[in-house]
């Protein structure tokens, strides 16, 4: 049961941290003038981040491992 959490944790987390970071950025650097549609609008903004953090919260391509030297001959 602790491990299902953990997995949803995994998944869960980033999207926060991108949110926060997507309100961040309207925060700080945000655009004042109004005509930037991401940048100008909080809600916008926080989604766009948090869609970035679900991005990275998915797992890589792993790498398989080399069975071949640097002859070009295999490893058996």
């Amino acid at each position: 049961m602790k491990e299902k959490y953990k997995s949803w944790l995994k998944r869960f987390l980033p999207v926060i941290v991108g949110g926060i970071g997507g309100y961040a950025y309207y925060y700080f650097i945000g655009c004042r003038t109004g005509s930037c549609p991401i940048q100008s609008n909080p809600f916008i903004s926080t989604a766009y981040g948090a869609l970035l953090g679900l991005v990275f919260s998915f797992p890589g391509k792993k790498k398989e491992p080399d069975t071949e030297n640097s002859n070009g001959q295999s490893n058996q």
